[in-house]
């Protein structure tokens, strides 16, 4: 799949989000027209009753505008209510479109670039879904329809609409003194909140070395710096907003004494009716409503449009190239094909030319020094990583563009740190999938953990991540062992597999691997420890992103004990491929 296609894939879900986005506003906006015209009931109610009823002392006009009145306010709430939906649907579509997406697209970024920005755009989702549905979004449908109340008022005296019109000024000028006044200490308070948290957080996945060490008075010490640098910076803000919102209330306050003073002197003048007066305190009051809020509801649209933007970025740029129509489980030969591979932003190839090929039923010891590219070439075996060029292909099928749910079902991969999700050791096995009680069992017998398991509190509904529950690094291990061995893999690839293992927990490693040759698995092993290595079939020296040497495993330990023989006629030199220092050798 090209990176075209997924640039359209990517541009036409937003498209399609944007054109939701926009018909549901627009809906919204002609709600909010007929609901600003129904807010008149109230004070056009209490100006008939002033002028009218009171004046010829009608019952019947009374109930008639009772009548009429509660009409329209029954209507208001009815479509008040169709409108608030209109924003819930907007943004559970939002929801449903963009949030596998956005998943997909966010997991892809932290695998391929340790993205710290990937996690944001989740919660950008959910918060984009809170402004859809919060009051922010109706602000501006709010203040379009503004000049309906603004013509009112100009109707009943000119002078009404002129006191309006300034207060409306006032009241916006105001705003955005208050923010232009708030607006940097507040980012700036935010980001250092922020990032002292993060430290701190980082920090503490360390806790062991900071307790042994007696570091955590230190860091105790930068922890209240950086709280007391936001602290210091939210309190300047806040006292800065807070001075300007008595002033805003205050001048609210003095622009409804104004409007009824102008009400009266006008009533006086006999210009207006006493009605009038009372109406236009109420309009006034409506009309200056989304004014007040404008700013705080900007401000909310601008971060709305931020998380937008950042959403739009990720599913451009980070969008997985994978084909979404399942396979159906297959068997058949892995093959790579002139593979190499470079990091993101990177142009030093990490794995240079690898070529190789294993049949169903082998086992495939790759071994070499440090930073030779093993746990890269896991990876990339496991369509992870994307080749820089050439391919994997199992059974013919490339292994990157693999649907991952059925890939799934193929592949088996424990990686170097073994990673146990929050739920129970049942869930986990399964990989979080409906767990099939027989295939746990098989799984957790295999990898020879089915009697450790049943020592645990619970057994396979013991909770992981629970407290007063730890795993060692051992039986993490052998507990990510069998989830790789779940559902009988096709192909298995286990990277420093009996790193945090005793003799007991290795030999156990060794019959899983040898039931899965026997099942007619491909397993690829990873290992620095020489003992692992005797059941392999087949020896793959990696050596700065080259392969070495390949073949039987005979022959490449024949190889090098030849050269090992050889090389002790030179002082200081040794080769210790399977221990990690690989010497060149035929491909």
């Amino acid at each position: 799949m090209s990176k075209a296609t997924v640039s359209s894939e990517a541009a036409d879900l937003l498209h399609r989000g944007r054109k939701a986005f926009l018909t549901g506003l627009v809906y919204a906006g002609l709600l909010s027209a007929f609901i600003n015209l129904l807010q008149l009931t109230v004070p056009l109610f209490m100006l008939q009753v002033h002028d009218r009823v009171v004046n010829s002392q009608s019952l019947d006009t009374l109930t008639m505008l009772i009548i009429i009145a509660g009409i329209s306010l029954i209507l208001f709430g009815i479509l008040d209510y169709i409108r608030a939906l209109t924003f819930q649907v907007m943004g559970s579509l939002l929801l449903r479109r963009l949030n596998l997406p956005v998943l997909q697209a966010a997991v892809s970024a932290s695998v391929q670039k340790g993205s710290v920005q990937a996690g944001q755009a989740i919660r950008d989702i959910n918060d984009l879904r809170s402004f859809l549905t919060g009051s922010a979004i109706s602000i501006p449908l709010e203040a379009i329809w503004c000049p309906i109340f603004l013509a009112v008022l100009f109707s009943l005296h000119p002078l009404y609409g002129l006191v309006a019109l300034i207060s409306a000024t006032v009241i916006v000028v105001l705003s955005l003194v208050s923010d232009l006044l708030t607006r940097r200490a507040l980012k700036r308070a935010n980001e250092a909140a922020i990032r002292g948290i993060s430290d701190m957080s980082a920090s503490l996945r360390h806790a062991e070395a900071i307790e042994a060490m007696g570091m955590l008075p230190a860091l105790a010490r930068r922890w209240r710096g950086a709280q007391i640098l936001a602290q210091d910076l939210l309190d300047t803000a806040t006292k800065r907003g807070r001075a300007m919102s008595s002033i805003t209330r205050t001048c609210r306050y003095m622009m409804q004494i104004a409007v009824m003073s102008t009400g009266a002197i006008l009533v006086i003048r006999q210009e207006v009716s006493p009605g009038s007066m009372v109406a236009s305190s109420i309009i006034m009051g409506r009309l200056l409503l989304p004014f007040d809020s404008m700013v705080d509801g900007w401000r909310q649209w601008v971060l709305a449009s931020a998380a937008w933007k950042r959403v739009c970025d990720l599913l451009e740029k980070e969008m997985p190239r994978r084909e979404t129509q399942p396979t159906p489980r297959t068997s058949g030969d892995l093959t790579i094909d002139r593979l190499v591979y470079a990091a993101p932003g990177s142009d030093v190839p990490i794995l240079k030319g690898i070529s190789f090929s294993l049949s169903p039923g082998e086992v495939l010891g790759i071994v070499g020094p440090s930073a030779a590219g093993k746990s890269t070439l896991a990876r990339l075996l496991v369509g992870v990583f994307k080749p820089t060029t050439g391919g994997i292909y199992l059974d013919g099928h490339n292994v990157f563009l693999w649907e991952r749910e059925s890939f799934g079902e193929m592949v088996g991969y424990l990686p170097q740190s073994v990673s146990l999700l929050e739920g129970t050791i049942r869930e986990n096995i399964a990989r979080m999938q409906q767990a099939d009680a027989r295939l746990v069992l098989d799984a957790a017998r295999l990898a020879d953990v089915h009697t450790m398991i049943g020592r645990f509190p619970l057994g396979y509904d013991t909770r992981l991540g629970d407290s007063n529950f730890v795993l060692s690094g051992g039986q993490r291990q052998r507990i990510g062992l069998a989830r790789a061995l779940y559902g009988h893999p096709r192909l298995i690839v286990l990277d420093e597999p009996n790193a945090n293992l005793d003799t007991e927990g290795e030999r156990a490693l060794i019959r899983a691997i040898e039931a899965a040759r026997a099942d007619g698995a491909i397993v690829i092993l990873i290992a620095h420890r020489p003992s692992i290595m005797q059941v392999v079939d087949k020896l793959l020296v990696l050596q700065d992103g080259r392969i070495a040497q390949f073949g039987p495993r005979a022959d490449v330990i024949g190889i090098n004990d030849r050269d090992e023989n050889a090389a002790r006629t030179v002082p200081g030199k040794t080769v210790r491929a399977i221990q990690g220092e690989a010497p060149r050798g035929k491909h």
